[in-house]
């Protein structure tokens, strides 16, 4: 049906900022998560990108390829995803290992 195609696409798209912002949108770097996202701020910062009023290194190529109804269903899509806090590697202090 259409809206499998529809929904297809979106997580096709969706797929393609997980290299950035993690899977589902849940980081695990210095980019933010974009995982349970207030809905219009999505849109706004996706316009703002768009438009070039928001600098951006990347961010403005991948909107300016984004159609404005790709761009809502994305925030519905970001705005469903949980947020999964990114695990933190414990701290291990290495002059304690070395004077063993």
């Amino acid at each position: 049906t259409a809206s499998q195609q529809q929904n297809s696409h979106i997580r096709s798209l969706a797929a393609s900022c997980a290299a950035c912002h993690g899977t589902n949108g849940s980081s695990t770097g210095i980019t933010p998560s974009i995982s349970n996202l207030y809905r219009p701020y999505f849109i706004s910062q996706m316009l703002a990108f768009k438009s070039g009023q928001r600098p951006a290194t990347v961010m403005h190529r991948h909107a300016k390829g984004l159609t404005d109804q790709e761009v809502n269903d994305l925030a519905d899509y970001f705005a469903a995803q949980p947020r999964i806090p990114a695990k933190v590697i414990p701290h291990q202090n290495l002059s304690d290992e070395q004077s063993n």
